[in-house]
């Protein structure tokens, strides 16, 4: 199983970011894939998830109405679009398939002016 995360970089409070993560290993088309994020001295959340799919799709209330979680299974690829972010929003987001207890690396998000 391989989780390979990348978009992340600094954008400016207001801007948008569109992180992406190319999975691959498993069938990506049966997996629930997850969304999280973990600030520095913080413990790591959930930001969102999807269902299989795509049917069922759920948010952090702190991401809701700006962040829009998708995916495409004929790319096994499950993006994650960030619009109006936040400096709180600045922390390492990683991509996760519980079936698998399996992680991505993280790609890096810095919201600051």
């Amino acid at each position: 199983v391989q989780l390979v995360e990348s978009g992340g970089g600094l954008v400016q409070p207001g801007g948008s970011l569109r992180l992406s993560c190319a999975a691959s290993g498993f069938t990506f088309s049966s997996a629930v894939m997850y969304w999280y994020r973990q600030a520095p001295g913080k413990e790591r959340e959930l930001v969102a998830f999807i269902s299989s799919s795509s049917a069922n799709i759920n948010y952090a209330n702190s991401v809701k109405g700006r962040f829009t979680i998708s995916r495409d299974n004929r790319k096994n690829v499950v993006d994650l679009q960030m619009n109006n972010l936040k400096p709180e929003d600045t922390a390492v987001y990683y991509c996760y398939v519980r079936r698998f207890d399996s992680w991505g690396q993280g790609t890096q998000v810095t919201v600051s002016s």
